[in-house]
């Protein structure tokens, strides 16, 4: 029997964060899995975590937990999806570590995701983006942090984990304008050049922000590198001042994430390229970006225009004489019978 252990720790240890450079989310978003994966297994197996061996990981014990994650956790199939893809990439790391284990290892890999209906994703109006925007007090120090924050998560599209991210010496400013250099996934950089407003506002914080230890721009009041929770705390907050002005956004659900969506429309509008879209957002594919087509009505009307329909040859329906004689309401009158009739007198033999 091969012990668990040492494979997941070199599995999150070494390999995503070092080999495979993910970022500290998706790290922890996959030992998170695991962590639900060895709960389950160590109460069906009745043995602690720490000796449990990879081959009572087989096809059977996984199927039973992606049925449990959606039976007693009650999980949507796509986050019962994005455990499965934890577990996959486990197994291909096994691959080449474990020879022995390869039909089994297999076996589990050939387990099918679950279809999920895909939402269209959510975006705020104008309206909803000007309330959220004039949420924060100009007037206070945290006030001009957090529409610093906003400004740039709007503007840039940023993932949270960008935004927090944004070290002092990724800034550039020219003029009216801020270049920011952007970490994304993978630790795939690019750069981005925000308008005056944006640039304004991060001027506005830096003035104000005062000299900490840490490299980051917006940092919290204690003076700490502003962490994921903090932003989705403060995005909350402002949340519900906004909604006295645009009630709108009382109902909506409101993440980071959909300041994502609403700077990707804003640019598909602006430029018609799915392609800009791909390089704002950092996307490593344009097929990523085709969500936002869905949401576009401007990109389906031009496609419509742009359609030619083939020319037809044409002709007019001529409907025959009884017919046109039944709509006009005159009596039509019956044709002989083929068969005569019998005359008077006779009868049939």
């Amino acid at each position: 029997m091969t012990p668990l252990a040492p494979h997941l720790t070199a599995f999150l240890r070494e390999r995503l964060p070092v080999q495979r450079r993910a970022s500290q989310h998706t790290c922890d978003t996959y030992a998170y899995a695991f962590q639900l994966l060895l709960s389950f297994a160590s109460q069906r197996l009745g043995k602690p975590p720490s000796l449990l061996s990879i081959e009572e990981f087989d096809v059977a014990l996984i199927s039973d937990f992606l049925v449990h994650l959606q039976t007693a956790r009650r999980n949507e199939p796509r986050t019962r999806n994005a455990r499965l893809a934890a577990i996959k990439s486990f197994m291909h790391f096994l691959e080449h570590r474990i020879p022995s284990a390869l039909e089994q290892i297999h076996r589990v890999l050939e387990i099918p995701s679950q279809r999920c209906d895909r939402r269209l994703v959510q975006h705020l109006t104008d309206d909803e983006e000007r309330a959220l925007l004039d949420a924060p007090d100009p007037t206070t120090r945290m006030g001009i942090r957090d529409r610093a924050m906003l400004d740039v998560a709007l503007a840039g599209g940023l993932r949270v984990s960008e935004l927090v991210g944004i070290r002092m010496d990724d800034l550039r400013f020219d003029g009216p304008y801020v270049d920011v250099v952007i970490r994304g996934k993978g630790r795939k950089e690019r750069q981005l050049r925000l308008w005056k407003r944006v640039g304004n506002s991060i001027r506005a914080w830096l003035a104000v922000r005062e000299t900490t230890a840490v490299p980051e721009v917006f940092v919290n009041a204690q003076g700490r590198h502003m962490t994921r929770a903090g932003f989705e705390y403060v995005l909350d907050r402002c949340k519900a001042i906004a909604v006295r002005q645009c009630p709108s956004l009382a109902g909506r659900q409101l993440s980071p994430h959909v300041l994502r969506h609403t700077c990707a429309l804003r640019v598909l509008k602006a430029t018609g390229d799915i392609r800009q879209v791909a390089l704002w957002l950092g996307h490593a594919s344009t097929t990523t970006s085709e969500i936002y087509l869905e949401l576009d009505p401007l990109e389906k009307l031009q496609a419509v225009a742009g359609v030619i329909p083939p020319s037809l040859r044409p002709g007019k329906f001529s409907p025959p004489d009884r017919l046109i004689a039944s709509l006009r309401g005159k009596p039509i009158m019956r044709t002989e019978s083929r068969r005569p009739r019998r005359e008077a007198g006779h009868s049939s033999a």
